[in-house]
């Protein structure tokens, strides 16, 4: 029942019908796998081959069985209950035993930690159970608009949603991560009387978990186990200029144009969706796009990059549907017409269903690329922007999806990941490194092919700015350094009003301190939903001669800086620690650290304390301690392990330095 196999590497566990391997994969870390009569190896996960051998210990005694991998061990116990042995597994430190993590059986009689519910052809529905422990914090699990960021306690559906992205790796205060290793729909229970992770429909539970010195230390295994995010190109650390959607090349270059009349920095600027002739062609249409070569090098010769949109959708009346279709390359369903959501598209005169190309397939992952490469990238564009990439679905119903990896149920939520590994190994495939990917949903190992996440169509509202403060932090400790959000909100904000222009003053002063620095939005007087929409005004000297002044001081604020964000991206790229954090990454002693929702740091040296209600010109803010901090704007120093008052006028949010840093915050 208890063996070790592959020369004394593996524990294998068989109780009846179930198998239970556990292998090391990493450094301290160990990767679990359960199936029926055998583990399954063929879903597209999101681990790693590791690149090392770490020495391991497998023991073996009798009903105990236990496997050591640096930092963490787990061993399995076979109980006698009323209905057989169940085999509970626990993990451990390797180095003192103190339990990290326990499974918990659901019931004394029956099912065990483990559950299985048979669907047919091998497939059901599964529930792992680990316990709760009282005062675990857990953080990470993607991106979500709940506001919070502690998530103990809270239900997560496992699906890919505007503005909710799953990835199922999660950060515990006690001392370890774990990675739910299975791209299938389902959800994960953080409950006080126990953890349960759900998925509604897979062959098989497999997932890893790993054990480290503090949640850096965890950051740099997880990393190392799905991969390090590429080095970010130095132009993409700049200020994006977007809106909802410019409409032809001579409007785009106007707004360039004027931002460099005005003196005013920009390092990208953004073509976004109905650029194109039809959705699927993935080329400008020539009639409001005539010289797409020139565009770019007029803006090249601005310091300014181009950003494209490009929708994972198909439309019948592209000039690519018929092939695609007919080659295998769209999404399939498991019932009914192969097609996903309504689109208004150039041609149809009302709103008709399209389909989605399958990223999960290699050929249409090059079909996509070398359509993209000839009408974007051959014209110098490098920044790429992978919108609706959930994929959208209208209705959401991903159990009824069938992709070349296989049925929406058990993989639908990798297609975010895969949708960016198309451009990443097309651009490196050209001997191209430089290529950014701004993606409204991710899953994990995203990071590995230079995703960057944004945080979705979210409104433009105070209640949304504190939300993106707590999403964004638990994005980083999700493996995703790159990361932004639409400035001033998405949906609605009227550029004439007072109260609006306040909260974009405040966002841009948040945003100017995150990984990407992007406006974004539809701002009022909003159209209907079609080829012709626009949006209202949304550059920055859109919102009145006070807010432009205060705006422009934020963006050369940003440009002050770059430099320094270029070392945090670096030590990102190297370590897997990101840039933006919450303050018990560097302060893990702190119990305090532990609970501040409403503050940063952008790496080591700048802690950050956003304005987050409107009409405040002054917040607390928690100083960590074991540092000296010094106000970044009026030289006052603080000794750490309190909380202090600082001014904080329209024109500036508090900012503090750490232990006498030089970041050339003022001007």
């Amino acid at each position: 029942m208890l063996e070790s196999r592959e020369g004394g590497r593996v524990l294998e566990v068989r109780v009846r019908h179930e198998v239970i391997r556990i292998e090391p994969w990493g450094r301290d870390g160990l990767r679990v796998r359960v199936g029926r009569h055998g583990v399954v190896d063929d879903v597209p996960g999101a681990l790693l081959t590791p690149r090392e051998r770490p020495d391991v210990d497998v023991l073996i005694e009798r009903d105990h069985g236990r496997i050591v991998n640096g930092a963490l061990a787990a061993v399995v116990e076979l109980v006698p209950t009323d209905t057989g042995l169940v085999p509970v597994l626990a993990f451990r430190r390797g180095d003192t035993g103190a339990e990290l993590l326990g499974e918990r059986r659901a019931h004394f009689w029956w099912p065990g930690p483990r559950s299985f519910f048979e669907h047919g052809g091998g497939y059901g529905r599964l529930e792992q159970r680990f316990h709760a422990y009282e005062d675990e914090k857990l953080f990470g699990l993607g991106q979500h608009t709940h506001g919070r960021l502690d998530q103990k306690g809270l239900v997560l559906d496992l699906v890919q949603r505007n503005g909710e992205v799953s990835i199922p790796f999660l950060v515990s205060s006690r001392g370890y991560g774990l990675l739910w290793n299975t791209p299938g729909v389902g959800r994960v229970e953080l409950a006080e009387n126990g953890t349960r992770w759900v998925a509604d429909s897979a062959r098989g539970i497999d997932y890893w978990v790993t054990a480290g010195d503090g949640p850096a230390e965890i950051m740099e295994r997880y990393a190392e186990a799905t991969g390090h995010p590429p080095m970010l190109p130095e132009w993409a650390s700049g200020f994006w200029q977007s809106k909802l959607r410019y409409r032809d090349q001579e409007e785009l270059l106007s707004v360039a144009r004027e931002h460099k009349r005005r003196g005013l920095p920009m390092s990208v600027i953004v073509t976004d969706f109905f650029h194109w002739t039809h959705l699927g062609d993935w080329r400008f249409d020539p009639a409001e796009w005539p010289d797409p070569d020139g565009m770019v090098r007029e803006l090249e010769e601005l310091g300014i990059r181009l950003m494209v949109s490009i929708w994972p959708s198909v439309s019948p009346l592209s000039e690519n549907f018929p092939e695609m279709r007919d080659n295998g390359l769209l999404v399939d369903t498991e019932r009914g017409v192969p097609v996903h959501a309504p689109w208004h598209d150039k041609g149809f005169g009302t709103a008709m269903p399209v389909a989605f190309y399958d990223p999960t397939n290699p050929r249409a992952r090059d079909f996509v690329w070398e359509r993209v490469k000839r009408n974007y990238y051959d014209k110098g564009i490098r920044a790429f922007w992978l919108d609706a990439c959930e994929p959208e679905l209208q209705p959401g119903h991903p159990h009824n999806l069938s992709f070349h990896a296989g049925p929406g149920s058990e993989v639908a939520n990798v297609y975010p990941r895969e949708g960016a590994r198309a451009f990443h190994e097309g651009s490196r495939a050209a001997g191209d490194d430089e290529v950014v990917l701004l993606c409204r949903s991710a899953w994990a190992g995203s990071q590995r092919y230079g995703a960057a996440l944004w945080s979705g169509d979210i409104p433009a509202t105070w209640d949304s700015l504190r939300a993106q403060v707590r999403a964004g932090l638990n994005v980083a400790l999700s493996g995703i350094p790159w990361w932004t959000t639409d400035i001033g909100g998405f949906h609605g904000g009227d550029p004439d009003s007072p109260e609006y222009r306040e909260l974009v003053v405040r966002w841009f002063q948040y945003g100017a301190f995150c990984p990407l620095f992007r406006l974004h939005g539809v701002r009022e007087p909003r159209m209907p939903f079609g080829p012709d929409m626009t949006g209202g005004p949304n550059e920055v000297w859109s919102y009145g001669d006070e807010a432009l002044e205060l705006i422009g001081e934020t963006l050369w604020l940003r440009e002050r800086l770059r430099p320094y964000l270029s070392e945090q991206m670096r030590v990102a790229h190297e370590s897997g620690v990101p840039p933006m954090r919450p303050l018990f990454v560097d302060f893990p002693a702190d119990e305090r650290a532990w609970l501040v929702e409403d503050g940063f740091l952008l790496g080591p040296d700048l802690l950050v304390a956003p304005v987050l209600h409107a009409g405040h010109r002054d917040r607390e803010v928690y100083l960590p301690a074991g540092a000296v901090w010094t106000d970044a704007w009026t030289g006052q120093r603080h000794t750490g392990g309190a909380v202090v008052t600082v001014d904080a006028p329209l024109g500036r949010i508090p900012v503090f330095l750490r232990d006498d840093a030089e970041v050339p915050v003022r001007g």
